[in-house]
């Protein structure tokens, strides 16, 4: 029969290491995230800015009836697509302010375990060296 004061845990050591690749991943996945989110955002901000362009001169070239009014329809689709390209960024700067909040909790929540951790460890000592005397 098996003794109930044979039973053992895993040292603090190899769970604090277990916690430390846990939350670097997340970390990492997160950071991932964030880059891909601000990638995007960039390139949606440099498309914005070329049809921005290409309005301003059209928009110039009809004023001066350099060019028909059927163009009109071009300069239609052109806001749409700036607001578009606004709502995309909005959503996007809305992605990376979640993503970021998710990183500050992680951060929190991992110093917070190493903080109890430590402390566990210190007890867990001080009881050890007690035992000893």
């Amino acid at each position: 029969m098996a003794s109930i004061f044979a039973f053992r845990t895993r040292s603090p050591d190899r769970d604090r290491q277990t916690d430390e690749a846990r939350f670097g991943q997340l970390s990492r996945a997160l950071d991932e995230l964030a880059a891909g989110i601000e990638a995007e955002r960039t390139g949606i901000r440099n498309r914005y800015e070329a049809v921005s362009a290409n309005a301003a001169f059209l928009v110039e070239a009809m004023e001066n009836s350099a060019v028909s009014v059927l163009r009109a329809r071009e300069m239609d689709q052109m806001t749409e697509s700036l607001k578009a390209c606004l709502r995309r960024i909005e959503a996007l700067g809305r992605q990376k302010d979640f993503v970021a909040g998710l990183r500050h909790s992680l951060d929190i929540f991992a110093d917070e375990g190493r903080e109890t951790d430590e402390e566990s460890s210190a007890r867990l000592a001080q009881g050890e060296a007690l035992r000893q005397f």
